[in-house]
């Protein structure tokens, strides 16, 4: 394959792994029900039980989107990772505490009380799902960083990329990026909310009440996704006009209006995975909220979910778009082809990428697997 070939195949992986990731979010979204009820309660129990057996897929899903974004486009991992520091360590640290909560949370001999580490997984997926809806939001609304290879030649500071000096505090409070981060949020609470229903389908009291937590869940995800859709629709963007490499010259880019309206347009497998995948995510909640008793919503909002978010993917790094706009210095603007790896370690990851699907039909199993256990 030659290496434009080699760049969109990884991009296309990488819009995968992010559309799992943001699916398995609900595990996260489930976890901000806890502080609700009591910690010694039978729907506690439930939930423990419903979540406790996934959070694992989440984290090793959030990892290996790490690691496949390192390995196919290491500029962008050593410009964002590096530089916007501050978001990354608060997203890991979140992640950290639910690792130690599931871990400590019900063993003997507990001095912090259960009602500690419901805290933790309370902060874990309210913060964690604001912060990853913020990194996303970032590829539509730019950062604030420079590039220059020539800094590797700076004794003081040795480092390609440069930041504000806020080093990521700064696209934490931008109100734009927010608003994808609690589109995240609650979308991870609905599903979350869907996936109780289909995992305790016997007990009619827990099912009603997540059937309630869908309805008002769900309200307010479609607010801040429909702001978040109509903002990146009519917001001006950068294009690219020349395609340069790592080593080459730099690419030079050219303000374009609606430049994700015209996307969408340009690329129709984008557009319909959108649409459908919209279709789909209502269909499963309006079903689910308003049915007297189904459970199948979670896997009609799961698909949707991970069309829409593969279309947003799409939108974001296909069709000359920088995915990394950089608001401080256009031209330091990450694309696919300036900030992939050579085709040679491209090449040799896409032989190992052929193992994905026996990875995910594993995945499947286990999940099956984890679902007829109940402890």
């Amino acid at each position: 394959m030659e290496l434009e070939s080699l760049q969109i195949y990884w991009w296309l992986l990488i819009s995968v792994l992010g559309a799992l990731l943001v699916f398995l979010l609900f595990v996260q979204g489930g976890q901000t029900f806890l502080l609700g009820v009591s910690n010694s309660s039978e729907a506690s129990r439930r939930m423990i039980n419903s979540f406790g057996h996934k959070w694992e897929l989440t984290f090793t899903t959030l990892v290996v989107f790490g690691g496949a974004f390192f390995a196919s486009f290491p500029l962008f991992y050593s410009t964002s990772f590096g530089g916007a520091y501050w978001l990354w360590m608060l997203i890991l640290i979140s992640f950290v505490l639910q690792a130690v909560s599931y871990e400590f949370r019900a063993k003997k001999g507990n001095v912090f009380g259960t009602r500690t580490y419901d805290t933790f997984l309370f902060i874990n997926g309210s913060v964690g799902c604001i912060l990853l809806g913020v990194a996303v939001a970032m590829m539509f609304f730019g950062a604030e960083f420079s590039i220059s290879k020539g800094n590797l030649f700076d004794n003081s500071s040795p480092v390609i990329s440069r930041w504000a000096p806020t080093h990521g505090f700064e696209a934490i409070f931008y109100w734009k990026n927010l608003v994808l981060g609690f589109a995240v949020l609650f979308l991870a609470r609905t599903q979350a909310a869907l996936y109780l229903m289909n995992n305790n389908k016997a007990d009619d009291n827990f099912f009603r009440t997540n059937r309630r937590r869908v309805l008002v869940n769900a309200v307010i995800f479609l607010v801040f996704f429909l702001l978040f859709v109509g903002l990146i629709m009519t917001t001006a963007s950068l294009e690219t006009t020349f395609d340069g490499s790592i080593d080459g010259p730099r690419s030079s880019f050219e303000l374009r209006e609606f430049k994700y309206f015209h996307n969408l347009i340009d690329l129709p497998w984008a557009l319909v995975a959108f649409l459908a995948g919209v279709v789909l995510v209502l269909y499963g909640i309006i079903r689910s909220a308003f049915a007297k008793h189904w459970t199948c919503g979670i896997w009609w909002t799961g698909t949707g979910t991970v069309l829409v978010v593969l279309a947003l993917f799409w939108i974001a790094g296909y069709n000359n778009t920088p995915y990394y706009p950089s608001l401080t210095d256009p031209s330091s603007s990450l694309t696919i082809f300036n900030s992939s790896s050579s085709r040679f370690t491209l090449t040799c990851m896409s032989w190992v990428s052929l193992i994905i699907p026996f990875v995910v039909a594993y995945i499947a199993y286990a999940w099956y697997a984890m679902d007829r256990k109940h402890d």
